[in-house]
């Protein structure tokens, strides 16, 4: 038998296996194509943005949702959304490996080529100037209060300083776009609004826990009925309304690009 030397034996040996994941950018230089500028975002701005995203406030629909759909339909719904949100995300995360991009659309470009990547950014920007607009109805009803069938429903800021121009709804939304929404989104990264986000997922959860609390307080009184288990179709228009609950559901679950940034 011949002993190979202590060299030869060397090169024999089976390749070092490298890590699923690298342990650090060092790692695996390589894993930036596309030209994904990704510098090093902090774990914790991650968790806080993909979370804020998450818990944003298309979560604030789902009731309304629910009881167009009917409880059991609601719930059903909400259930296989949530399984299709898992499973795109998951698709994300593998092939952006095998792609070795750090980006969404870098996973785009690789599948799609230049004209996919590009659509995407365009579906990025035209969601968040939808979201943007929710977010400044939602603001608008709550500061300045809401006008139904000649009935006016007073805001935070109206009941505490009383209605003056100042506490008008154009002037509370003007003076929020400039001073909250515009130095915001003025940030270079999203790793920058870890601090907001932080901030947003802490009222998101007060906010679960104050309604938490008089649902409780409701149902010990006794104030509260039985929900509608199905949906209540009375006629062809009340059929085709149900539909307008698709968008409500989706929206409340789109995450996928802050996934990956």
């Amino acid at each position: 038998m011949t002993v190979l030397p202590s060299s030869d034996r060397k090169y024999r040996r089976s390749p070092p296996r490298s890590p699923l994941l690298p342990q650090k950018l060092d790692d695996d230089q390589s894993f930036d194509a596309h030209g994904s500028g990704f510098d090093g975002a902090s774990t914790s701005g991650a968790v806080f943005n993909l979370s804020t995203t998450i818990v944003g406030a298309g979560i604030m629909g789902l009731p309304a949702a629910v009881n167009q759909l009917g409880l059991i339909p609601g719930l059903l719904t909400i259930m296989f959304v949530s399984m299709l949100t898992e499973s795109s995300i998951d698709m994300i995360l593998r092939f952006s490996r095998a792609s070795k991009s750090k980006t969404y659309s870098g996973v785009a470009t690789d599948a799609f080529g230049g004209a996919g990547s590009n659509i995407l950014q365009a579906c990025i920007v035209i969601n968040n100037l939808g979201m943007l607009v929710v977010y400044m109805i939602i603001i608008g009803d709550v500061l300045s209060g809401t006008s139904v069938d000649g009935f006016h429903h007073g805001g935070v800021i109206e009941e505490w300083f009383g209605q003056h121009w100042w506490t008008t709804r154009s002037a509370l939304l003007l003076f929020t776009t400039f001073f909250v929404f515009a130095p915001l989104i003025s940030f270079k990264r999203v790793d920058s609004l870890r601090y907001t986000s932080a901030l947003s997922v802490a009222l998101a959860v007060v906010f679960v826990a104050i309604t938490a609390g008089v649902v409780i307080v409701k149902l010990m009184e006794g104030k509260i009925g039985m929900p509608r288990l199905m949906p209540k179709l009375v006629n062809q228009a009340s059929f085709w309304k149900l539909f307008t609950t698709v968008p409500v559901v989706v929206t409340a679950y789109i995450c996928h690009h802050n996934s990956k940034s």
